[in-house]
């Protein structure tokens, strides 16, 4: 009888509940909505028990009309870089501080005083940044001392539901490479950086493999949760990491495109890649022994609903008419625009930028605008300034070791196929768009479940589960074009330095 794989993808939004048969067929998925609370210009919580209330339901929804018993196991996806502290019996002791809270600028800089960043980026493989865990934690021993007393571990949001099913405090190393304070090399956690940040080493979890089973459902929790008793539960990993997996990232060299609201290149390597300005950054991978060189722009997808909200109001209004995506109608457009957009700059960094600037004063721009420009060259110019932007990442990538010939490309700017041949342009790869453009994250989690109970061999049996729909080669002549349009757009951000600073502080005055 065929065996089923659930996997729960625990983003920002929502518990995602996918339910998957052992040959990759795609069965049923369930959304369950939770709520972010934003406050104090940058602190960003969340409720465990949402995460766990959601987990609930979309099982008891996700199996109706399916026989439990044949899940064979359950895997997580799970939101990165976030702090939920829990006392000796599992209980939340405040609200989860998830990956978007920036409040913890102080612990920043005292961990940049104490140690010099390409070090600690050597340690780690990441940036010293506010976003991490281990910065989050100290500011909660800092600022809330009773609280970090009481503390017995710090826990990532899947682990949390892990403990609430297993009884078991542990992670995986993808999450524990989110902290800021795992050695990436070694994979476990520094001893440097804890005393650093003077944090105590027992508040940190044990760390095993995606594919380690935790334990398997007692009788009172699977009734409450909906699944059968004895149902292995298996770490899993995080998000960003899960969807390399489900992006067929999974040998050496294997690379791939997330094209989102933000979005990421990343690919799979035998050891991290250390970029001398520290542009991109490493995950450890699912995969035991390797690893995920990656860098994340923040508003790639971002930057085509600004446009899309600022630009083409009446053509939301035909879209509605038509039964259509507007995105469909933009892609019309750009594609009467030409190579360059007819001389047209922009600069995707409306949110600031991470990988590959760093410069959270960074600033958006159209730039070289004349009367003759129309709408499709604008929007053309913003596809355009997001891919040379993504390439510059690429390139850190692209090097003697590493032969990057082709690019797998998911999220919902690639769904475009006048996107895809930008995309193909600029990279001058091959671009490959798979058959499930929005669901990477789910099977990745499905798969480490089906190899931690061995109804799939290794993590190359995600080949089950994706196909590749569509390629587009690269037009050379236009990628000779975009190689000199890229010196341009790289001239354009380092001429505006000052002027992102000043613009920076005008606003907080």
């Amino acid at each position: 009888m065929e065996k089923y794989l659930i996997a729960h993808d625990l983003g920002t939004s929502g518990d995602k509940a996918t339910l998957f048969s052992e040959d990759g067929t795609l069965i049923k998925s369930v959304m369950f909505a939770y709520d972010t609370h934003f406050f104090n210009s940058t602190w960003a919580e969340q409720n465990p028990l949402d995460w766990w209330k959601a987990f609930c339901c979309a099982n008891h929804e996700l199996l109706k009309d399916v026989d439990k018993e044949r899940v064979a196991g359950i895997a997580f996806s799970g939101q990165m870089m976030g702090c939920v502290v829990v006392d000796k019996e599992g209980l939340v002791l405040r609200p989860a501080i998830i990956w978007a809270d920036q409040r913890s600028l102080q612990e920043e800089k005292w961990i940049r005083d104490n140690i010099e960043e390409w070090e600690f980026y050597q340690i780690t493989g990441h940036r010293i940044s506010s976003a991490y865990s281990i910065e989050k934690l100290m500011w909660i021993k800092q600022n809330e001392p009773d609280i970090y007393a009481k503390t017995y571990k710090m826990l990532q949001p899947k682990d949390y539901l892990i403990y609430r099913l297993t009884g078991r405090f542990i992670t995986d190393y993808t999450d524990a490479s989110g902290t800021n304070c795992m050695d990436l090399k070694a994979l476990c956690w520094s001893d440097k950086i804890l005393d650093i940040t003077e944090i105590d080493r027992e508040k940190l979890t044990e760390i095993h493999a995606s594919t380690y089973v935790a334990g398997e459902l007692g009788k009172k929790i699977s009734e409450e949760c909906g699944l059968a008793q004895g149902t292995p539960i298996v770490v899993g990993g995080g998000d960003g990491l899960c969807a390399a997996v489900g992006a067929g990232s999974v040998r050496e060299g294997d690379a791939f495109n997330y094209l989102g609201s933000s979005s990421w290149v990343a690919l799979t390597s035998n050891k991290p890649i250390y970029d001398k300005d520290m542009k991109t950054y490493n995950w450890a991978h699912m995969i035991e022994g390797k690893y995920s060189p990656n860098g994340t722009m923040q508003a790639a997808g971002n930057s085509y609903q600004f446009i899309r909200k600022i630009l083409c109001k009446d053509l939301e209004e035909k879209a509605d008419l038509q039964n259509i995506s507007v995105y469909e109608l933009m892609n019309q457009e750009l594609k009467q625009s030409s190579v360059g957009a007819n001389g047209l700059l922009y600069l995707p960094y409306i949110l600031g930028e991470r990988s590959p600037r760093w410069n959270p004063d960074a600033r958006g721009a159209f730039i070289g605008l004349k009367m003759e420009h129309q709408r499709k060259d604008l929007i053309r110019a913003g596809v355009e300034g997001i891919i040379m932007n993504l390439a510059i990442i690429l390139n850190v990538f692209q090097n003697d070791e590493i032969d990057i010939r082709s690019l797998n490309v998911i999220g919902g700017l690639a769904k475009s196929k006048e996107i895809r041949q930008i995309i193909a342009d600029i990279y001058g790869l091959e671009i490959r768009k798979l058959n499930w453009v929005d669901e990477a994250t789910s099977m990745g989690a499905a798969v480490a479940a089906g190899v931690g109970v061995g109804v799939l061999k290794d993590f190359t049996e995600i080949s089950k589960f994706i196909k590749v729909e569509d390629v587009i080669q690269p037009q050379m002549n236009c990628h000779q074009k975009y190689q000199s349009l890229r010196k341009v757009f790289d001239q354009s951000y380092y001429a505006l330095l000052d002027t992102y600073q000043t613009l920076s502080k005008w606003k907080i005055e």
